[in-house]
């Protein structure tokens, strides 16, 4: 890098102050210049955290902003309209950051500034074996539309960065994604729409705490299918298409994965979980056509 570019870091919150609290702090470790970036919290209309005036580090800027609740994309949304940066950079609440995270990123964004950088994310959990296949689920995706990390397809919204112009002239998040599902998947689309490419970097990483049961599991899994639908019908009418699902090979392929990549469970076990979590997103995905009568059109 010929000078290390300014970025905005936007985070949004919602009443999880103890895992505000570890992200803050490794955004506050990070190995870049304290003047080059600032961290943006946006509370999504939750109990008003403690964790940024207890910051243990004073020299970074850090600023806390709220909102009435309208969900994470709006949040989000929110907390780039204050940005400062040249760059936005996007993780979330529950997610640590590693120490060079930011340096990898600006390092990918110097070179090429009108990409959208996507990072790795690594799940902090390894002993919950439902936060294990989640993270699993995630990392299949990855190597599934991002074969070619020059030509990258999708990012979570955990983990990734982009020039702040271009965030605002594609209209940022939709914030009609009110549940935490999709919206970042809808983001990705857009801006390959708008002839935009995406960039896979894996050496930023970040490192994602969320902590599940078998409830919230399927839940999870449920709203990712409710947002699936609400993708698949706004891609659909942006590009006049049908609604198409993935092959069959997809699923299958994803089952092989659990055998190919181990974790510290047994891969039968995450299998199983990840067989759970698509008919959870089925179920999802049908409850929100079934819930709209007379504009959900029929997945081929």
């Amino acid at each position: 890098m010929k000078s290390e570019p300014f970025f905005s870091i936007v985070v949004p919150t919602y009443n999880r102050e103890a895992q505000l609290a570890c992200c803050v702090k490794s955004l506050a470790g990070l190995d870049y210049p304290r003047d080059h970036f600032e961290v943006i919290v946006v509370n999504d209309g939750g109990a008003a955290p403690d964790t940024i005036q207890g910051s243990p580090e004073k020299s970074t800027d850090m600023k806390l902003i709220h909102q009435t609740h309208a969900g994470s994309a709006a949040a989000r949304n929110a907390g780039a309209d204050r940005a400062k940066g040249e760059f936005v950079a996007f993780t979330d609440d529950d997610c640590m950051p590693d120490p060079n995270w930011l340096t990898a990123l600006a390092q990918r964004l110097s070179a090429e500034p009108d990409r959208l950088v996507g990072g790795r994310t690594l799940n902090a959990l390894p002993q919950n074996v439902f936060s294990a296949a989640s993270q699993l689920l995630a990392t299949y995706l990855y190597s599934y539309y991002n074969r070619d990390p020059a030509n990258a397809r999708f990012f979570t919204s955990n983990n990734m960065a982009l020039s702040a112009d271009r965030f605002h002239a594609i209209g940022g998040f939709d914030s009609t994604y009110t549940r935490t599902a999709a919206e970042d998947r809808d983001l990705c689309n857009r801006w390959r729409y708008h002839g935009h490419r995406m960039t896979y970097a894996p050496e930023a990483v970040v490192r994602h705490a969320h902590d599940l049961t078998s409830r919230t599991f399927w839940r999870q899994h449920f709203n990712y299918g409710r947002g699936a639908h609400q993708f698949h019908q706004a891609r659909s009418l942006r590009d006049q298409t049908p609604i198409r699902l993935e092959p069959p090979s997809f699923y299958t392929d994803m089952l092989r994965y659990a055998f190919l990549h181990p974790e510290s469970h047994p891969p039968a076990l995450l299998a199983v979980l990840l067989m759970l979590s698509q008919a959870a997103n089925a179920a999802g995905f049908f409850w929100e056509w079934a819930s709209q009568p007379g504009t959900g059109e029929t997945p081929t």
